[in-house]
């Protein structure tokens, strides 16, 4: 949907669809899709398992870092506004011309998971299709591109195996929107004051890997921007004091 909006700014036409599909999913699902479709969380979690041993991130860093995210997100669409905004006014070709792979989609041109789901695999049909020779030409044609995704692809994957969930939490700008939406979600968790042992406990808070502070959220109900809905929290509490809560 973000990919999508992006391009249907560039082709000046209004993303109604992809808006309607972040307010709808945000309204019912919240940032679910982020903990339990998203393939590049896999992915993250995958990295998790490799490295046991995670780095802590103070909360004072991790409170304005995942700040970033808003940040990417603000700049994408400063890029792709402005340049929808120059060609409806028909003045914007020096500005598409000048941006170049950046126009259609400015994140989607850079972004880790496409390049590990789309860039790559193509890359390898190529290669099978093609012969070595194809293969090397077509990526030569593109090598500063290409191996600016490649290093971002490998730091955002390294971070995550020390740091669980780390694009997720400070970089993605699709969950950057599904963050600022899902306050307003039907779908939230509630934490049972009467089987919680909150005093001396602390284990919900430990297993979540978007470090949301569980027990100082309302245990009525709670729908923090950065909970992805895992579980992991329900799974950790030995009373089964958290479950979900619609609406």
């Amino acid at each position: 949907a973000f990919a999508m909006l992006q391009v249907m700014l560039y082709d000046l036409v209004f993303p109604w669809i992809p808006l309607a599909s972040f307010f709808l999913v945000a309204a019912f699902l919240g940032r679910s899709l982020c903990g339990w479709v998203c393939p590049f969380g896999l992915v993250q979690d995958l990295m998790g398992i490799v490295k046991r041993k995670h780095m802590d991130v103070s909360p004072r860093t991790h409170n304005w870092m995942i700040y970033i995210k808003y940040l990417v997100l603000l700049v994408v669409l400063l890029v792709s506004g402005s340049l929808a905004a120059t060609l409806a006014s028909g003045s914007g070709e020096s500005l598409r011309s000048a941006l170049g792979v950046f126009a259609a989609a400015p994140f989607n041109a850079l972004s880790p998971a496409d390049t590990l789901f789309a860039v790559i695999p193509n890359g390898i049909f190529n290669l099978v299709n093609g012969g070595v020779d194809s293969f090397l030409s077509g990526a030569l044609a593109v090598r500063p591109l290409l191996w600016a995704r490649f290093v971002i692809l490998g730091a955002v994957l390294v971070f995550a195996a020390y740091v669980p969930r780390s694009w997720c939490k400070y970089f993605c700008p699709h969950g950057a929107i599904l963050a600022f939406l899902n306050r307003f979600s039907f779908l939230g968790l509630t934490r049972d004051p009467l089987k919680c042992t909150k005093a001396g406990c602390n284990d919900c808070v430990a297993a979540c890997p978007m470090n949301v502070p569980i027990l100082e959220l309302p245990w009525e109900k709670f729908t923090h921007p950065e909970c992805i809905y895992c579980l992991k929290c329900a799974d950790a509490c030995t009373t089964k004091a958290i479950k979900p809560k619609i609406p």
